[in-house]
């Protein structure tokens, strides 16, 4: 692992509501990464996640006087691993807007992650991305170890459930 990049531009909160445009923008700015669509009504039931249902915790890099928009966004939320009898942290989704990378945010993004597993209990925080994201695994191996294991996604059979 090598060092870390300064991160004292940033700081690094939970979500507010004041951060729904800026977070929108980052999410879009996600989605389009992995040519994964989004609409208004995706955004509103991710934030409802956060807000209202508190299913998933979301972090913001801003700048280090709060006066600003998010320039990065970190998903996470617990998991149980049964085999271990633990309890971890899952980071779905990282984003650093592109004229904020290499500035030290996905740094402290990662930072306050860390600090959050400590306050949670977490024995490890996991995550995936995908093989070819080379930038990010870049990043990812300054702060974690790259594991051996292969994932795999199962559809159920037949149309998806009505929510």
């Amino acid at each position: 692992m090598t060092a870390r990049r300064s991160t004292e531009a940033w700081k690094v909160r939970p979500a507010e509501q004041r951060d729904r445009d800026a977070w929108g923008r980052l999410f879009t700015g996600y989605c389009d990464f992995y040519a994964w669509p989004t609409s208004e009504q995706h955004q509103d039931l991710i934030w409802s996640w956060i807000f209202d249902d508190r299913s998933i915790e979301a972090l913001v890099a801003v700048p280090a006087d709060d006066r600003g928009p998010a320039v990065g966004l970190a998903h996470l939320r617990s998991w149980v691993r049964p085999l271990r009898g633990t309890t971890s942290g899952y980071l779905d989704d990282l984003f650093v807007a592109p004229e904020a990378r290499s500035s030290g945010a996905v740094d402290a993004l990662f930072e306050a992650i860390g600090e959050l597993a400590v306050k949670r209990g977490w024995d490890v925080v996991r995550w995936t991305t995908a093989e070819d994201n080379h930038r990010a695994q870049a990043a990812y191996e300054r702060v974690a170890t790259r594991t051996s294991w292969v994932t795999y996604d199962m559809a159920p059979p037949g149309p998806p459930a009505a929510g």
